[in-house]
């Protein structure tokens, strides 16, 4: 007689508008772990279609289901799924500095149900702000798109003034809920005198990349942002860790749990690597002529 093959039971929960070419990177990584929907493993996906609120009522449903493990990405999300349950494993696909928030004890042993990747670095707000200003000769003043509703948004707005007073730069605090804000906050960041707005990663900033592009552009502010995939909304500039290799990788963590392994002993793992992309199009558009040097130093170029 045959043995019957179990079916694991995936919690997908984003907060965002349906899928991006992150999920199909975990995708990606859950079949080279061996798992392939429909035969031995299913995923049940939650989106908060750009409404946050939404996610305490997406985490009990999800949990409801009694998967096996849950997915997610960002502070706000980890929260609501550790209200809705401490049993169930949470991996967070992706995080910015999960111990400042709240989410694990520590990178090494976190503790509790929470594990999986982080993409934070105290370093990366300050190289973010050194490349704009690369870009912009004279440039003097940013503004810093933040959302105060994000947990970990107060730090990294913090790190970003510690980061321009080191380099001579005036920071504009573009506090903003997405996406209504945009058009006031960049229009406010033009009057102060900006020429740039570094945008701070949030799980709905991606879900926006296109608005907060085209609201920029409007006003002729050049855009630096954490990844390459919000470049595909028409933003200038990236530096930061791959996202969809990001997303790949947190498949390793399912495995493990899958496999018997307990999230509080799986430690959080860093990105190793970060890209510098420049968008040529956004550029021109902008009507700037980026300096060589920096041209050489970026990792890719796209039109």
């Amino acid at each position: 007689m045959a043995q019957q093959v179990r079916t694991w039971r995936i919690g997908y929960l984003m907060d965002r508008s349906g899928p991006v070419a992150f999920d199909e990177a975990f995708v990606q990584g859950l079949r080279e772990n061996g798992y392939v929907v429909g035969q031995n493993v299913t995923i049940e996906y939650r989106w908060t279609e750009g409404q946050s609120a939404r996610l305490p009522a997406l985490a009990n449903d999800l949990v409801s289901q009694r998967v096996d493990v849950i997915v997610t990405a960002g502070a706000a999300s980890v929260k609501a799924l550790k209200a809705a349950t401490a049993t169930i494993p949470i991996v967070m696909a992706s995080s910015q500095d999960a111990v400042a928030d709240g989410l694990v004890a520590s990178l090494a042993h976190p503790g509790g149900n929470v594990t999986g990747r982080s993409v934070y670095g105290p370093e990366l707000t300050p190289k973010r702000l050194e490349l704009l200003k690369a870009a912009l000769p004279g440039l003097s003043r940013v503004g810093i798109l933040w959302n105060s509703q994000n947990p970990g948004g107060l730090n990294q707005f913090r790190e970003a003034e510690a980061a321009g007073q080191s380099l001579g730069i005036h920071i504009v605090s573009l506090n903003t809920r997405f996406p209504d804000d945009l058009e006031p906050v960049m229009a406010q960041a033009a009057r102060a005198g900006a020429t740039a707005v570094l945008t701070l990663s949030d799980s709905s900033t991606i879900t926006f990349r296109a608005e907060i592009a085209a609201a920029a552009q409007r006003h002729r502010l050049a855009t630096m942002f954490s990844n390459a995939a919000y470049l595909a909304g028409g933003g200038l500039m990236s530096y930061g860790p791959d996202l969809v290799e990001t997303f790949r990788l947190a498949a390793g963590h399912v495995d493990k749990i899958l496999k018997g392994a307990k999230p509080a002993d799986l430690p959080v793992e860093q990105p190793s690597r970060f890209e510098f992309v420049i968008n040529m199009k956004a550029a021109e558009q902008l009507g700037l002529t980026i300096p060589p040097a920096l041209l050489l130093q970026a990792d890719k170029l796209i039109d």
